[in-house]
């Protein structure tokens, strides 16, 4: 199995590129090489079978008709810009997120015949906008409030209308919000709910933009791993022409995540959370979804964590050094 990975030089595309080393398979297919792209090179990790790496701008014309030379079998299609940076530029929002998607899926249409590979797609909970249901069930409409959720919704109509056509087969997956991310913040309105937890974890001070009373979905960036990679060899029959879905994850607020640092990490760590607030995050913040109840993709296998105690200790777990006796 041929694997391309678009996106690979971000946070989840980092850990799915070694997740897929460190299993050497794909249900049950095993990794023939592996081609991770992005727009800056990502880096090559160390592995014992072809990588290759490519800084490519899949906008660009041109570009998702060269990543598809090899004819992945498999394309994780994770590339898009952050909410945050979405909404600030417009223009950019709408040429990296729907152009470049659609490139892509323009590309693999328009390629030798025969050739149908698995897309997994990441959606994101950004398509749903007010009116809102306080549990947001399978057949909620979409009627995103952001740029970026309008982007993604029409990615999501695009990747069904394609795979109903034959010319792939599309699973799009709708991310909760990932955290506890770990590295620098990034352009994401939705930064802050890493951060107060991330930065006290490391000794440094975090800034809270909205009321603790906020509620959120969640889910920890070893959970979005695995939902990439169950998408990729689940059987998509049992989808239909209903391609994209919603990701299972954990609904808290503010204060339930505080609550959970200080469990984990005692009181020290949450008085370095200083409460700032901003009004542009708050509006933003304010018409995303707070709960789901995510039947279709927990019927199909898909899993999350059960509790923000067991996100702080993957975080834990996974990203800080252990301490030294």
């Amino acid at each position: 199995m041929k694997v391309l990975v678009i996106g690979a030089a971000g946070m989840v595309g980092r850990k799915l590129t070694a997740a897929l080393l460190a299993a050497g398979q794909v249900g049950g297919q095993p990794i023939e090489s592996l081609m991770l792209a992005d727009i800056v090179a990502p880096e090559t990790p160390a592995a014992s079978l072809p990588i290759d790496t490519i800084a490519t701008d899949l906008s660009e014309p041109g570009s998702a008709a060269s990543l598809l030379q090899a004819r992945p079998d498999l394309i994780f299609h994770l590339a898009a810009i952050v909410s945050g940076e979405a909404e600030a530029d417009f223009e950019k929002g709408y040429r990296i997120n729907l152009d470049g998607t659609r490139h892509l899926f323009e590309a693999i249409r328009l390629s030798a015949q025969l050739y149908r590979p698995r897309v997994v797609f990441t959606s994101s909970i950004a398509v749903f906008g007010e009116p809102l249901p306080a549990v947001i069930g399978d057949s909620q409409d979409h009627t995103p409030l952001t740029s970026y959720g309008t982007q993604k919704a029409i990615c999501e109509l695009l990747l069904a209308d394609y795979s109903r056509r034959g010319f792939l087969d599309g699973v799009g997956i709708r991310l909760p919000t990932i955290a506890v991310r770990p590295g620098k913040p990034n352009k994401a309105a939705s930064g802050f709910f890493s951060g107060i937890i991330r930065e006290p974890l490391a000794g440094m001070e975090a800034i809270l933009p909205v009321d603790d009373s906020v509620r959120h979905w969640f889910a920890s960036p070893r959970a979005a791993v695995g939902f990439l990679l169950h998408a990729a060899q689940m059987d998509t029959a049992p989808l239909g022409q209903r391609r994209n879905l919603t990701m299972p994850g954990l609904s808290v607020t503010v204060a339930e995540q505080i609550a959970a640092l200080r469990r984990v990490a005692g009181p020290a760590a949450t008085q370095l959370i200083r409460r700032q607030p901003d009004e542009v995050i708050a509006k933003i913040v304010a018409g995303w979804p707070q709960a789901f109840d995510a039947q279709r993709a927990s019927a199909l296998g898909f899993r999350a964590e059960t509790s923000f105690d067991e996100i702080i200790r993957i975080h834990i777990e996974d990203e800080l050094p252990p301490v030294q006796p």
